[in-house]
């Protein structure tokens, strides 16, 4: 990542729902998106990990988290923020990556991994939201 801050108003927090696999696409596209929108623009390679970060999120709140989500991206002066929503309350399982099955377990070592900050918190309702915060 670079050292790079916003220094003008950062763009609308943006907010995508989903309820389907075919949904995942449209969360990774809006987030790449809204990197660009950023003045200055996120560097490329911190443009990919919001990407990646968002693109595992929402596939696991649509593959574990009951099937749908909610995605708010935001940004401060040091931070970009993906928070995913879904109505499952239960908190990610970090897994042994299956490396032969091709079943996953690759998500959560990602979006650790990237994430400057990861809460997990209820709500809404009786499912959790997750918010990853990366450095600009």
């Amino acid at each position: 990542m670079n050292n790079t801050t916003i220094t003008s108003t950062p763009p609308a927090p943006t907010v995508v729902q989903g309820d389907s696999p075919a949904a995942i696409r449209r969360a990774r596209q809006a987030a790449g998106a809204f990197a660009h929108r950023l003045t200055p623009a996120l560097s490329p390679r911190a443009a990919d990990a919001l990407v990646l970060v968002v693109c595992e999120l929402v596939t696991n709140a649509v593959r574990h988290g009951g099937g749908r989500y909610t995605l708010r991206l935001s940004a401060g002066p040091e931070t970009v923020t993906a928070a995913v929503s879904d109505p499952n309350p239960d908190h990610p399982r970090e897994r042994t990556p299956d490396l032969e099955g091709g079943s996953g377990g690759f998500g959560w070592h990602l979006v650790r991994r990237l994430a400057d900050r990861l809460t997990v918190t209820p709500g809404p309702g009786s499912g959790k939201t997750i918010c990853a915060e990366l450095p600009l």
